[in-house]
């Protein structure tokens, strides 16, 4: 009765939409098959799990039988006709979901007439993916009947949990003619890590970035994250959000996704296309990230999940609360659908750390020394300066840095299906999500950055050295009169995504079906940001790396940095706002039609992208200080980063400051630094699949060609006038797809693809430019002339699926960059379209002989080249569950990938990395390890102040996942999140043989403890 009411209560919406409907008889459940021809016996065992079905068969009806191919979507009985049309076989109906293999009345003979005694020979799990099947009668002769009773074996087992994904995942990757990988879920609303990335990293050829100690943004091959696109329901879409780190400044307005915006448990399942189809929509050359949000034929009936975690930091030492409810349901026998999930949580996170911000020497920096004559321990190496003291890298600004994250993650989805006629899919999903951050960041930086007699809060006197052993360090020293800049920052910021999409798929025939789809996507992430600097006294200041080359102890003598008394002078360094918009609206439409072994499909697509980046700023007031600090805020500041933990120092008290009267709530738009941009593609393509027999092989084959036209329009506001650019351009990109199934345990791959990456925005954005009218000379300035970067694209593969559900990969790529971008100087005339801005400039003026119209200019500005980079690399998959070996052994596995990146331009690329995953599940409990290993990495090169590259450190993230089944529906969990508290470390090289530390900071091991109900 209770459940009645609840199905009442929450699912009358949707019971209005079918009475529109027009009355029509219940149509057959169907689902997605994608099963090649192929032995009788592993087609019939994929089908099941396709299906989710159990089928029994005698292997002595299958063996020696070829059946036919199954694609596209289709009840289970259609499936079944259309696998067994022509083998002397049928299938018999011997329960709601169960089926049996006879042979035919009308077969060829082979096929005894009386009771079969079946042995099962599938595993009936499903593809999380694809819509249940419902009971329909087999299009076929009524077959002999089949013995239900048959003794069940270990195959017939339905694989759950961590097992059951990976099951799933490869069920999806063998069957995809194209490179695929695959996440699933293990069951409604439990994708099998928190962070969307941290799940996409254990992935071959997946690294992460982080920040503040959750994954951001994916690099996939080697690519930097405007290289992948990311789809959600089949249309491409942005997410942008503010950073959670000392990164500083990073509300993202480029093409990266950011994944942390999002809450996991939203999410069925994730695939990462890593080879190119036709009618795979362009724009991602490393390859596209398609992310699926649950739907209601997913899991048919009344289902609701619910669950609860607390979650535990040993750096913040906070508690803070993690909680998911999804409720779905089928009705009016399974042709209408409604399912609605909800995920909220709040996240403490303490960045904590020691910091030098980058090392320089004076002679680099363009000062030197103040004559004191120092005591000096070691000898320094002369690089060409008059005194060779002056060579000597030093830290800039020590600094001990704290930054304080209060995060909140609001995550809704909904989702209605109908089946409104036979053959017609109907489908509308909405998703909302909302990540707000409020961050509090305090920095002790003692100005070291210049050099030179102290004075006016910079400069220091120097009274000892300590030379490293290269003589080219100073790794300890101690001045007098050094003053102290402490930073206070508050920052807050807001994302917030929303995606409408409505799709609909229409079998017109048993060869021809079309689907299409409209949707609209909006991100906006908006961040306001105030900081200031207090300015001390001038003190005495030591600091010794002598113990450590990434936290140095110090020592501040007599001087007290926690007394507000000693702070004399304040700054305001920042009061601004920030916003950036992003829209995307996609609309496009599909036909496929299939003849037998042969399919066509063509289509067209229209998307439409918008940026927008706008900023205000506030007043920026100079005070004293002394009535507006208060104490260091965190009593255990520093105990996860270092033993005994790091130095506290007085900060600002900002309940103090919003009270003072200082600051208004007015801002004034920076105008000049707003700018739009907007792509207009319009696309369509053309794409061919078959498969053939090859002896005892079949080679399944895919070719297409796409088209597309990019219209590009970037605007913005310059010396008061507005200025538009308008450009276009278009690209043809063929595709080829091959696998060779061997036999059918074993896979070999081939591709080549044209793919193509559009320009990051910020080359297209022509926001304040820099117009030197004396040297006529143009900077700053963005190109909406780019056009995109190009490559050919080359994949090499081969898989072998093993014993129950192992599986070992290799695949080679290579991705040759056939046109780029780079930074070059052009002499040009200036474009007519800044013409009318430039004399409007009160900087102008016509004397300069700097006339737009009539003289060239130089500009300093990206342009294409074809001077291209070359990406190659090695992937290797090991998939083992322990099915071989007795008893309990039986349930462990492992499942574990490496590898190997080359490229002359290697930003951002980790040359090795690796994931390793070793499992123990029964269904009953499980309990896994994750290990995620990569190489260190360049970020920039050359680095700044005078360093010959800047590289960050490749972590190892060690994960834990551990569950208890108390009942068929309770269930207990413990997660933990860089358990071991693994250290971040951003780098400098000096001259290039240096190890000098930039950043190094923890956040610290996060424990989730909580319970799962399901019914």
């Amino acid at each position: 009765m209770y459940n009645n009411k609840v199905r009442h209560a929450l699912f009358s919406t949707a019971a209005i939409v079918y009475a529109v409907a027009s009355p029509v008889q219940a149509a057959a459940q169907t689902r997605e098959f994608a099963i090649d021809a192929q032995s009788a016996e592993t087609a019939i065992t994929q089908l099941g799990r396709q299906g989710d079905i159990q089928i029994i068969a005698a292997r002595r009806l299958t063996r020696d039988v070829r059946t036919n191919a199954v694609r596209g979507e289709m009840s289970v009985d259609q499936a079944l006709a259309r696998l067994l049309a022509g083998t002397g076989l049928a299938a018999r109906r011997t329960g709601p979901a169960s089926y049996a293999i006879v042979g035919s009345a009308n077969g060829n003979g082979r096929a005894p007439a009386s009771p079969v005694r079946a042995a099962a020979v599938t595993v009936p799990v499903a593809l999380a993916a694809a819509p249940a099947a419902a009971p329909q009668p087999v299009a076929a002769a009524e077959p002999a009947s089949a013995d239900p009773q048959a003794p069940v074996t270990s195959e017939d087992i339905i694989v759950t949990g961590f097992r059951g994904s990976l099951i799933r995942a490869q069920d999806v990757k063998r069957q995809s003619i194209n490179v695929v990988e695959s996440i699933m879920a293990e069951d409604m609303a439990k994708m099998p890590d928190l962070n969307l990335s941290e799940s996409i990293q254990r992935l071959p050829g997946v690294t992460i970035s982080r920040e503040g100690g959750e994954g951001r943004n994916i690099t996939l091959r080697g690519f930097s994250p405007d290289f992948t696109r990311t789809t959600l329901n089949g249309m491409e879409v942005p997410a942008s959000s503010d950073g959670l780190d000392s990164g500083g400044f990073t509300l993202n307005a480029g093409r990266a996704f950011d994944f942390h915006v999002f809450a996991s448990e939203l999410f069925n399942r994730i695939d990462v296309q890593k080879t190119q189809r036709a009618s795979i929509e362009e724009g991602g050359i490393a390859g596209t990230v398609d992310l699926y949000s649950a739907k209601p034929f997913d899991h048919p009936g009344f289902h609701v999940v619910a669950s609860g975690q607390g979650g535990y930091n040993t750096v913040s030492r906070k508690i803070d609360p993690r909680a998911t409810v999804m409720v779905s349901d089928t009705f009016a026998d399974d042709t209408i659908g409604v399912l609605f999930s909800a995920a909220y949580s709040k996240r403490t996170v303490y960045q904590e750390g020691f910091s030098s911000v980058r090392w320089t020497s004076p002679f680099v920096n363009g000062d030197s020394w103040a004559d004191t004559d120092p005591e000096v321990t070691g000898t320094p190496e002369n690089c060409g300066a008059a005194d060779s003291l002056d060579c000597l890298w030093a830290p800039r600004l020590p600094r001990a840095d704290f930054f304080g994250n209060d995060q909140k993650r609001l995550g809704l989805s909904g989702s209605i299906q109908a089946r409104p006629l036979d053959g017609l899919k109907l489908t509308f999903d909405a998703l909302y999500s909302q990540l707000d951050n409020d961050r509090y960041s305090y920095n002790s930086m003692e100005w070291l950055l210049t050099h030179g007699p102290a004075g006016n809060y910079v400069g220091q006197t120097p009274l000892s050295f300590t030379v490293a052993p290269d003589g080219k360090q100073l790794v300890a020293a101690a001045f007098d009169d050094v003053t102290s800049w402490y930073e206070s920052r508050h920052q807050t910021s807001t994302s917030k995504f929303s995606q409408f999409v409505f799709s609909g798929e229409y079998e017109a025939s048993t060869n021809l079906t079309f689907d299409g789809m409209i949707g609209k996507a909006r991100d906006s992430a908006d961040r306001s940001e105030l900081r200031f600097y207090a300015r001390s006294v001038p003190h005495y200041y030591a600091y010794d790396y002598t113990g450590s080359r990434d936290v140095a102890s110090v020592d501040y003598g007599d001087y007290d940095p926690n007394d507000p008394e000693n702070y004399i002078n304040a700054l305001t360094a920042a009061n601004r706002l920030n916003k950036v918009v992003k829209d995307n609206f996609t609309a496009k439409a599909n036909a496929r039609f299939q003849q037998s072994r042969f399919t066509a499909l063509a289509g067209l697509a229209y998307s439409r992208r918008m940026v927008r980046y706008s900023e205000a700023q506030g007043a920026l007031p100079s005070f004293a200080p002394q009535d507006y600090m208060t104490a260091f805020p965190i009593s255990h500041f520093g105990d996860g980063v270092v033993s005994g933990g790091l130095p506290t120092f007085a900060v600002i008290d900002f309940d103090a400051i919003a009270g003072s009267g200082m600051f208004d709530d007015g801002y004034t738009a920076n105008v000049a630094a707003g700018w739009k941009v907007v792509e207009k593609t319009t696309g369509g393509y053309g794409e061919v699949m078959g498969d053939m027999d090859i002896g005892t092989m079949i080679l399944r084959l895919d070719a297409g060609l796409r088209y597309v036209r990019t219209d590009v329009e970037s605007s913005a506001v310059i010396a008061g006038s507005p200025v538009e650019v308008k450009r276009h351009y278009d690209n043809l990109l063929p595709s080829f797809n091959a696998a060779l199934n061997v036999t059918p345990q074993v896979v070999a791959r081939f591709a080549y693809a044209r793919s193509m990456t559009r320009p990051g925005l910020a080359s297209l954005n022509i926001a304040s430019p820099v117009f030197e009218y004396t040297t006529r000379t143009v900077s700053n300035l963005g190109s909406p002339d780019l056009k995109p970067y190009l490559s050919d694209d080359f994949d090499l593969g081969l898989e072998w699926y093993f014993s129950k559900s192992g599986l070992f990969a290799v695949g080679l790529f290579q991705k040759n960059i056939i046109r780029s971008l780079k930074t070059s100087v052009v002499e040009q005339m200036v474009p007519q379209e800044y013409w009318a801005a430039i004399y409007a400039d009160p900087r102008y003026d016509a004397s300069y002989n700097a006339d737009p119209a009539s003289v060239p200019y130089t500009f300093y500005k990206a342009v294409n080249s074809s001077d291209g980079d070359k990406v190659k690399g090695v992937e290797v998959t090991l998939n083992l569950p322990f099915t071989f070996l007795p008893g309990i052994f039986s349930n462990f596995g492992i499942a574990s990938n490496y590898t190997h990146v080359e490229a002359h331009d290697s930003t951002g690329l980790s040359p090795n990395s690796y994931n390793f995953t070793g499992y123990f599940d029964t269904g009953k409990m499980g309990l896994r390890l994750s290990v995620n290993k990569r190489d260190d990495y360049l970020l920039s090169e050359p680095g700044g102040n005078g360093h010959v590259q800047e590289r960050k450190y490749g972590p190892t993230q060690v994960d834990l996942s551990a569950y208890y089944n108390l009942t068929e529906r309770l269930s207990f969990n413990i997660q933990g999140i860089n358990i071991t508290n693994e250290r971040e470390r951003i780098y400098g090289t000096g001259d290039g043989t240096q190890y000098l530390v930039r950043e190094f900071s923890r956040t610290g091991a996060q424990w989730f403890v909580g319970a799962r109900y399901q019914f």
